[in-house]
């Protein structure tokens, strides 16, 4: 009599994390934005629209994060994985100043900007799942944006020191964005892991809700460079 099949090893949460990081990569060459300001060819103008357009990101951003949170209080550890995001946009506006500053924008010129639709899909989306994404799902979803995103920063970061001549201060929100996040990525998988032990995760649904986030944010980039 043939014996069963053996069950087949439970994906862990650092697997099904880094999988939706290499899947949902973009391709190198889509963001042209980033390509142009790494060649130092982008005009400086795009700086001070990008700062404008994050003021409003992030407040989008930090709004669905805390609603995230608020809908996983029943599960620690995704409640706490949004929770440090919420902090980390908060730190994100504090470093967005010195960029707003070099690049001369004043407080009049930040409250009554009017936000390009493109720029603002991605928090769009996020809000949308923030509604009604399961959280864990969400959570991978970012994290394999924020991969994407992190490089971006890194490059431009980069780019205006060499091509750009702008200050440390006016860097500071991309390099805050480019360096490692152990502790954020320590919390990704303690979510995540969760998620796997409660059957709440689908990988297949967060890849769908990681591929439009991935368009957006190239969307974003995009609509900035005008």
């Amino acid at each position: 009599m043939a014996r069963p099949a053996p069950d087949a090893p439970r994906p862990t949460a650092a697997a099904v994390l880094d999988d939706a990081v290499r899947v949902l990569a973009p391709d190198t060459d889509a963001n042209r934005l980033v390509a142009r300001i790494a060649a130092g060819t982008a005009p400086r103008s795009v700086f001070a629209t990008f700062a404008l357009e994050q003021h409003q990101v992030i407040a989008a951003d930090r709004l669905s994060f805390q609603h995230l949170a608020r809908r996983a209080d029943g599960d620690p550890p995704v409640a706490d994985f949004f929770d440090l995001l919420v902090q980390g946009e908060t730190q994100a506006l504090k470093q967005l100043a010195g960029l707003a500053d070099a690049c001369e924008l004043t407080e009049r010129e930040i409250d009554g900007y009017r936000p390009r639709p493109g720029c603002q899909a991605y928090p769009s989306y996020a809000a949308r799942l923030a509604l009604g994404g399961e959280p864990t799902d969400v959570a991978i979803a970012l994290t394999a944006n924020f991969a994407t995103w992190g490089g971006c920063c890194a490059i431009v970061e980069s780019a205006m020191r060499e091509h750009y001549a702008f200050p440390q201060a006016a860097r500071d929100f991309f390099g805050f964005f480019a360096e490692p996040a152990p502790a954020v990525e320590e919390k990704a998988r303690e979510a995540v892991q969760h998620g796997l032990d409660t059957g709440q995760t689908q990988p297949a649904m967060a890849h769908r809700y990681g591929r439009l986030l991935q368009a957006y944010e190239l969307m974003f980039w995009d609509a900035v460079a005008g």
